[in-house]
């Protein structure tokens, strides 16, 4: 997790940021990432981070990338729900204090959730 950002900071632009390919390349690991992260991994040899298909109005998906897409989804679900449920805590919607306060309670939200969940 990394620190806040302004709101309007795009996702390509904060993972660009903190160098986010190069961390999952050193550690042997990969992602999924929906489209808003096109563009973001430019190795095609050694890609770490898939995304799914755009469509265009001159180009249509074809069956396959469709069915890619479903599949780079139904991946991200379980990652999807989980900052929904995050989101139940509802003082993150009033919090009032500084960006690197936040970040430090949403760490220990994060706790509480994984212990919320073992039950």
């Amino acid at each position: 997790m990394s620190g806040p950002r302004p709101g309007r900071t795009h996702d390509i632009t904060a993972a660009r940021h903190d160098h986010i390919v190069e961390h999952l390349k050193a550690a042997g690991l990969g992602a999924l990432a929906d489209l808003g992260f096109l563009g973001l991994d430019k190795d095609c040899n050694n890609q770490v981070v898939v995304t799914g298909y755009k469509a265009a109005r001159a180009r249509k998906l074809t069956t396959g990338q469709k069915t890619a897409n479903r599949i780079i989804a139904a991946g991200r679900a379980p990652v999807e729900h989980g900052f929904a449920h995050l989101k139940t805590w509802r003082i993150l919607t009033k919090l009032r204090t500084s960006p690197a306060r936040a970040t430090n309670l949403l760490h220990a939200l994060l706790v509480l959730t994984n212990l919320e969940l073992d039950r």
